[in-house]
């Protein structure tokens, strides 16, 4: 029976048809009802792909039946990696139903489909009953790739891709000593993972030069391999395996250069092959799966494919995310609304064996090409590498290892093919960052194409539309979009746009910040409407303040010190441009930027007394209160953000800052000048 109990002839879930038994004797009346209505839509495949297309032809109204050839009620394969490791229990596995309690549902569960017969419209379970259908969808999935290898055969050879698998492994883990995993691509490394935090010696085998070959480049994927190695793995790259070892059970690995590894456990990892026999027996077109058109159809009427078995445009997509959106368009297409499948874009971005890994576009054989540029940018000491893949200068790709702020947005960029500027490629150079050191955005701002849930590929749009259309509960939009139904990560971010209140933090420092521009704007407000400070009447007046205006020695102290101000806080505003300036957190030097400016201001009145001027005097120093003024009104905004984007602005995208920040940058441009001739005209004359 295995780990667990096979089930009852038939269950009940949320009021559907669940039959377990293979004989399909015990229908449910909803299954009645579904026959009595004319054929339904039969579902060949139970895997989240499977599950979506029906849940959503389902909503449309249609009766459907769903066979699924594995014992085990349909599971989420994701969550296979936390069960081998321990981390979840075996039924956390399963897929919540999420059906309406009227739909008109039946599921066979542990009843493999043996045959199609597209001529009449019928598919055969293994008992030889057949059972008819109005469309088809198949399903499948995939497959492991076992390759041929001598010695694959033997016992202690494992693969790791089913329920089934993941249930051999976790009693194999128990009496295994070492073992070698076959494949550096992400299910090879999260099988080491989980059989490595079962206390088992592994080893991760990859014949490429490096880990995750299609997804990361040699930098990346060696940086990836010190990380693995970091927490107990051993990875051995460039090793093409000749054979497995051993008299009738495995007792090592035998490599193409000679060299072996002793050990009792393997386990094949090396890609996945689409299932795709049964399609091919009923006359479907196939290559590498089973060939669709923009609508998800096959090469005979009434019949889709979608998911790990499905080929479109030459591509089979081994990702949940493309697959749960080929589900959607082809239920949509069989209910006649307008919708096609342009393809997707590659994108992955988990956590692989504990390291942030991100994948997105163009990326494969970067360093084979002479069709693309790239860009990089390495962090050793933090564990960061990140490169930019660009054509033409349109960004088409990137890729990497450890955390990037700028992720959700570069998604968005990637898919537009958007145009990077040489400055944004600079910075990206010196800081890792495209589109600068900007603040974590609420996930209200995030761009419609950016993607919530990474393990569906769920959009912020998508997660939107659902809840214009009345999904307002966090199951109503798990149900509808089938985001956060893997690992549930994404959760908080999801009830954030149901909430539609996202939570505004103040800057750090911001009192400070804000006593600080308020008193530099007085300031600046009293030079420029008060009258000229008046001089002593008397030499023999005891407080003669006027001196610091008549004496030429207190003007050049005074003078000058508003000069080396002035130079300070376009040091300080260019700070990410020097690098022996790069100590000290951003807060702390906006700080000092404000305080800066405050006492200029007050220099400035040591310096001229409320004396405006005239001519050249009277535009610097029009310039210079201009600048400080505005510069106050940016500081105090920007301590203030968070209660104006509360109490005021609408929008999460808002910023109000951003205005008198532009103009006190603008305001700086003809200081130097003036400056420079008021300079030469003191001392030349």
């Amino acid at each position: 029976m295995g780990i667990l109990e096979a089930g009852k002839q038939e269950d009940r879930v949320n009021g559907l048809a669940v039959v377990s038994s293979p004989s399909g004797l015990n229908l449910a009346q909803s299954a009645e009802t579904s026959v009595a209505s004319g054929a339904p839509v039969v579902v060949i495949g139970g895997g989240p792909v499977g599950i979506k297309a029906a849940q959503e032809l389902v909503q449309r109204g249609f009766a459907v039946t769903l066979f699924n050839a594995e014992r085990w009620q349909p599971y989420n394969r994701v969550k296979l990696t936390p069960l081998l490791a321990g981390d979840v229990q075996f039924g956390q596995v399963y897929l919540e139903p999420n059906f309406p309690e009227d739909a008109r549902f039946v599921q066979y569960t542990g009843h493999p489909i043996i045959e199609i017969d597209t001529k009449n419209k019928t598919v055969t379970g293994q008992t030889g009953r057949k059972f008819p259908y109005t469309k088809l969808v198949i399903a499948t999935g995939s497959r492991a790739h076992i390759p041929n290898i001598k010695g694959i055969d033997r016992d202690g050879v494992f693969k790791f891709r089913d329920f089934d698998d993941t249930e051999k492994l976790v009693a194999r883990s128990v009496s295994a000593r070492r073992a070698a995993v076959i494949g550096g691509g992400l299910l090879g490394l999260e099988a080491a993972r989980g059989m490595a935090t079962r206390g088992v010696e592994t080893f991760v085998v990859e014949h490429e030069r490096r880990l995750m070959a299609r997804q990361l480049d040699q930098a990346g994927g060696e940086l990836l391999a010190k990380q693995i190695e970091s927490i107990g793995l051993t990875v051995l790259t460039g090793c093409a395996v000749r054979e497995i070892t051993g008299n009738g059970r495995v007792e090592g690995i035998e490599f193409s250069n000679g060299q072996r590894l002793s050990c009792d456990t393997i386990i094949v990892c090396t890609g996945i092959r689409a299932n795709m026999e049964m399609a091919l027996e009923a006359g479907l077109a196939v290559g590498r799966g089973i060939k669709v058109n923009e609508r998800l159809e096959c090469s005979l009427p009434d019949i889709y494919a979608v998911g790990e078995c499905a080929e479109f445009d030459g591509n089979v997509y081994g990702l949940v995310g493309p697959g749960l959106e080929q589900a959607i368009i082809a239920a949509k297409c069989i209910a006649g609304e307008e919708a096609s499948y342009a393809g997707s874009l590659p994108s992955t971005k988990l956590k692989v064996v504990g390291s942030d890994v991100f994948s997105m576009g163009d990326v494969e054989q970067l360093s084979e090409r002479i069709d693309i540029e790239t860009v990089a940018f390495e962090q050793q000491d933090k564990g960061y590498y990140r490169k930019l893949v660009l054509k033409k200068g349109r960004l088409v790709g990137a890729l990497a290892i450890g955390d990037w702020p700028e992720i959700n947005v570069l998604q968005k960029a990637i898919q537009e093919h958007s145009f990077l500027w040489p400055w944004q490629l600079r910075r990206f150079r010196k800081s890792g960052l495209v589109y600068g050191d900007k603040e974590p955005a609420s996930v209200l701002e995030w761009p419609a194409a950016a993607t919530v849930c990474n393990c569906t590929g769920v959009t912020r749009g998508q997660i939107g539309d659902a809840i214009q259309q009345g999904c307002v509960t966090f199951d109503a939009v798990q149900r509808e979009t089938s985001a956060s139904t893997v690992c549930g990560s994404c959760r908080p971010l999801i009830n954030e746009l149901i909430s539609g209140k996202p939570k505004y933090e103040p800057i750090e420092w911001w009192r400070p910040v804000a006593v600080l521009s308020v008193a530099a704007a007085l300031l600046g407000l009293l030079i420029l409407l008060l009258p000229a400070w008046p001089m002593s009447g008397s030499v023999q007046d005891k407080f003669q303040i006027d001196i610091l205006w008549r004496d030429g020695f207190w003007k050049q102290v005074s003078g000058f010190s508003l000069l080396a101000l002035s130079v300070f806080a376009a040091v300080i505003s260019l700070r990410k441009n020097f690098k022996w300036l790069s100590f000290g957190g951003y807060a702390s030097w906006r700080l000092l930027h404000v305080a800066v400016g405050l006492t200029a201001l007050i220099v400035l009145f040591l310096h001229t007394g409320f004396r405006l001027g005239n001519n050249l005097n009277f535009w610097l120093m029009s310039c210079f209160l201009f600048l400080g003024l505005i510069g106050a009104a940016a500081g105090a905004v920007k301590a203030f953000e968070h209660q104006l984007n509360e109490k005021i602005y609408k929008r999460a995208s808002a910023k109000p800052a951003k205005l008198p920040i532009w103009l006190h940058i603008f305001a700086l441009w003809p200081l130097p000048l003036l400056l420079a001739l008021h300079i030469f005209s003191v001392y030349y004359y």
